[in-house]
C-alpha cells in the first residue's frame, strides 16, 4: 500500500552527542517508511549549504519538519542560514515562487523551560505559539499549511529513557498518521500543540463488513 505524503525531517543540531532528548526521537523513527531524516550539521559541516539539492529535497516531499532545540527563542544557527539561502525569491515565494505551495509545515522542538515558563506569568512571557510566529508566517508567504507544532518541555528534567519513552512514541505516532493522512485536519487546527491531545486527531479506520 502507498502511503499518502513524504515527510522530510529537517534536523538541526550543534552537538547532538549532548541531546539526551533528540537522540531519542531520531532513534524513535529511524527506517519509517517515506520519512527522511536530514541532519543539517552533519551534512553541512563548514555551513556550505547546497541550495538546488536542498531544493530538490523539498520538491520531493510533502511535509516539512523543521525539528531542533529552541535556542534564544528561534532555531541553531544552521537552520537560519538554511533559510536564507534554500527559500529563494522566485522559488518559494515572490513572482513565480510557488514550488512550495500546498505542502505541509511542522515544527518539532524541544524547550529546556517547562510549559509553565512560557507565559504571561511565565519566566518567558510569551507562548510557544507566539514565539514560533516567523516560522508560521515563513510557512504561509510560501503557501504552506502550518500545522500546529509538537512541543516537548522541560527537557532539563527528563534523565531517564522511561521519562522520554511516552514522547518517543507520540512523534512516531504523529509523524506516521501524517504520512498517512489518517489526522483529522478539520480539528487539526483548534489544537495549540500537535502532541496535545494527539489521540483525539488520530482517525479510526472504518471496518469494513464485508465478508472475507
Amino acid at each position: 500500500m502507498g502511503v499518502s505524503n513524504r515527510i522530510l525531517i529537517l534536523f538541526a543540531h550543534p552537538a547532538l552527542e549532548k541531546s539526551w532528548v533528540n537522540r531519542q526521537l531520531l532513534q524513535g523513527i529511524q527506517g519509517i517508511d517515506a520519512i527522511t531524516v536530514h541532519d543539517l550539521y552533519e551534512q553541512y559541516p563548514n555551513l556550505h549549504i547546497d541550495v538546488k539539492f536542498e531544493q530538490n529535497l523539498l520538491l520531493n516531499h510533502d511535509i516539512i519538519v523543521f525539528q531542533h532545540p529552541f535556542y534564544w527563542y528561534s532555531s541553531p544557527a544552521i537552520l537560519k542560514e538554511w533559510q536564507d539561502l534554500v527559500l529563494e525569491l522566485g522559488f518559494a515565494y515572490g513572482h513565480g515562487g510557488t514550488a512550495l505551495r500546498g505542502k505541509k509545515f511542522l515544527s518539532a522542538i524541544t524547550t529546556g523551560g517547562s510549559e509553565q515558563a512560557y507565559c504571561r506569568q511565565g519566566h518567558n512571557f510569551f507562548t510557544i505559539r507566539e514565539l514560533l510566529a516567523p516560522f508560521e508566517q515563513t510557512a504561509r508567504l510560501c503557501g504552506m499549511d502550518y500545522l500546529p507544532p509538537f512541543v516537548i518541555q522541560g527537557t532539563h528534567e527528563l534523565r531517564h529513557s522511561d521519562q522520554i519513552g511516552k514522547h518517543v512514541n507520540d512523534y512516531r505516532t504523529a509523524l506516521i498518521a501524517l504520512r498517512d493522512d489518517t489526522i483529522d485536519w478539520e480539528q487539526i487546527q483548534q489544537h495549540k500543540h500537535l502532541n496535545h491531545k494527539l489521540e483525539q486527531l488520530i482517525k479510526t479506520p472504518e471496518i469494513s463488513h464485508h465478508a472475507q
